[in-house]
């Protein structure tokens, strides 16, 4: 309960007000350019074809929250029922999307799944292999793409403000970060879970990482509980594990070719999704909750060229986040408050009555 009270309202209002100034800022940017020409917008025009790759576009945000919801019954064995499954996937979108993209919505997530009736063992499995199957989808699919479309390809930008090199960077420090934390997983969880245990407590003895010692102890526990739940699995568990992922992440960058779709004739589909797998690489290391604001720059600046019409990437940029992020916002906000009241408040009025 100590972790949900961290979730002030304000968070909720914060991502929404940074995503806002920064679009706001995009706007004003591109207003007051020379080359800017506010007749372009006439140039778009919706169509019921328009309509059709809106409806896909949706599509793919459904197939993007059933792939996780598949993934978490079949992780928790059909224990969780389909309700159960939304729920707590809802959460935990809304979770994420009001703590840094550093951060997550993994450290609530275990008491999300735990609350649902599943035992704390259990719940720190389903949690670790989560966060570990989300990781082997880009540490798999960066160097998967980047032959495919072309290394080049991923970082070529016509922009002058020097994102080309920035991106390059944020990206390969991301993916390093991401690479380690998948070994020091798969070490932990099915080799040796008492050494990296021992590890863990060594690195977290040094005197700058102290303070971060408690997270450590909980996340060693986690680790050795998980480790006796997932060794004994079958290889169809892993599989449909996986392929759920696959489905919901590749959702997940379809969106944008939808949303493009919808408005112009797209000619490089494949490199579009590819980008956008790389943005969502490099948004690791964003300060901001749910990359809020970064994620709306990076979109300008990464697949603005894709847009025929001059000066308005930051309109689409500010559609696709309107689409694929506040939703979680809004429905987790609305969630939020009852689930607290069913899992916390009423639980304790039944104990007070039983004394």
């Amino acid at each position: 309960m100590s972790e949900i009270k961290k979730i002030k309202s304000w968070k909720i209002f914060l991502p929404v007000i940074i995503g806002l100034l920064v679009v706001g800022y995009l706007f004003y940017r591109e207003f007051s350019s020379k080359e800017f020409d506010a007749s372009t917008f006439d140039e778009l025009s919706l169509t019921w074809l328009s309509v059709f790759w809106f409806a896909v576009s949706f599509i793919c945000i459904f197939g993007r929250d059933l792939g996780y919801i598949i993934r978490i019954r079949v992780l928790s064995e059909n224990q969780l029922s389909w309700r159960q499954a939304f729920r707590i996937i809802m959460l935990w979108e809304f979770t994420s999307a009001v703590t840094p993209s550093s951060m997550g919505g993994t450290s609530v997530a275990l008491m999300y799944v735990h609350k649902e009736g599943i035992s704390i063992g259990k719940s720190s499995a389903i949690i670790m292999v989560t966060s570990l199957l989300d990781e082997l989808y880009f540490i798999i699919g960066l160097p998967t793409v980047a032959l495919i479309a072309g290394g080049m390809e991923l970082f070529n930008i016509e922009d002058s403000t020097g994102w080309t090199h920035g991106m390059l960077w944020m990206t390969s420090i991301a993916y390093v970060i991401k690479l380690i934390w998948v070994l020091l997983m798969i070490y932990g969880l099915f080799i040796n879970p008492k050494g990296f245990g021992r590890l863990l407590f060594g690195i977290f003895r040094l005197p700058f990482l102290k303070r971060w010692k408690r997270g450590a102890v909980r996340a060693v526990r986690d680790i050795e509980l998980s480790s006796t739940e997932l060794k004994s699995k079958k290889i169809s568990f892993w599989f449909y594990a996986f392929f759920s992922t696959v489905i919901s992440w590749t959702s997940r960058y379809w969106v944008v070719n939808c949303l493009f779709l919808a408005f112009f004739t797209v000619h490089d589909h494949f490199l579009i999704f590819s980008r956008q797998l790389v943005m969502w690489i490099a948004l690791l290391i964003s300060p901001t909750p749910g990359g809020s604001g970064i994620a709306e720059y990076m979109f300008d600046i990464y697949l603005g060229e894709f847009i025929p019409f001059a000066g308005i990437a930051v309109a689409f940029a500010l559609l696709w986040r309107l689409i694929t992020y506040y939703p979680y916002l809004i429905i987790g906000a609305f969630m939020m408050p009852k689930w607290i009241s069913d899992k916390f408040v009423n639980k304790k009025e039944v104990k007070k009555r039983k004394k």
